[in-house]
């Protein structure tokens, strides 16, 4: 005799085997290394611990996934931006060193050679002719420049700084200097010696 099944209880489907946050980590951590057109899709399914088809129906095309790895990046390494510069017991100097040795800690948090800033690393290279990366990119440069801007009019609403300073151009020089450790991290320069760099920098920037 056949047996009634049961109508009621859980549905049939499986729980998701992987944390989406997870995997996105991972897949991002494919593509800093090898850069975006380096990047196989069997490498980031291999390291998200995930199938072809599971890292599509999660995240859609090569392309769509490494779109959500630079936003996920850059809202990390905004976060430990604004903690620096937000900051309002540190003096404009303070502010800027703990700017960039919290970017600095990303810059060097791989296992192996430092990777720099994921951005820079990858998205500069695709951004030529990927209007999609390039927009991307170009938004949070200008928010970079606009956050940065916004610490250094505090700093002369203190009087930190001189009157009259181009706080415009200052803060694209603070921005350009963190592009610069970025790439001399890829180019195996020491975290002590891009510290240095970064110490004598502010000061110039500071007045």
């Amino acid at each position: 005799m056949a047996q009634n099944k049961p109508t009621g209880g859980k549905g049939r489907g499986r729980p998701r085997a992987y944390d989406p946050q997870t995997a996105l980590q991972q897949a991002l951590g494919v593509f800093w290394n090898t850069g975006y057109s380096g990047a196989s899709l069997d490498s980031i399914a291999s390291a998200a611990g995930m199938n072809r088809p599971s890292l599509y129906a999660a995240f859609g095309d090569k392309h769509a996934l490494y779109i959500k790895a630079l936003d996920q990046y850059w809202d990390t390494a905004h976060i430990a931006m604004q903690a620096a510069l937000t900051d309002s017991s540190l003096t404009l100097a303070q502010a800027l060193n703990g700017f960039y040795e919290g970017q600095l800690a990303i810059y060097f948090s791989g296992d192996g050679q430092p990777r720099g800033c994921f951005a820079i690393g990858t998205a500069t290279t695709e951004a030529v002719e990927d209007p999609e990366i390039r927009n991307v990119l170009s938004a949070r440069l200008s928010q970079l420049d606009a956050d940065l801007e916004a610490r250094l009019q505090t700093a002369l609403d203190n009087r930190e700084l001189k009157a009259g300073s181009d706080l415009a151009a200052l803060a694209v020089l603070a921005s350009s200097l963190l592009h610069s450790i970025s790439i001399r991290a890829r180019a195996g320069k020491s975290r002590e010696e891009l510290a240095a760099i970064v110490r004598n920098a502010v000061s110039v920037i500071c007045g």
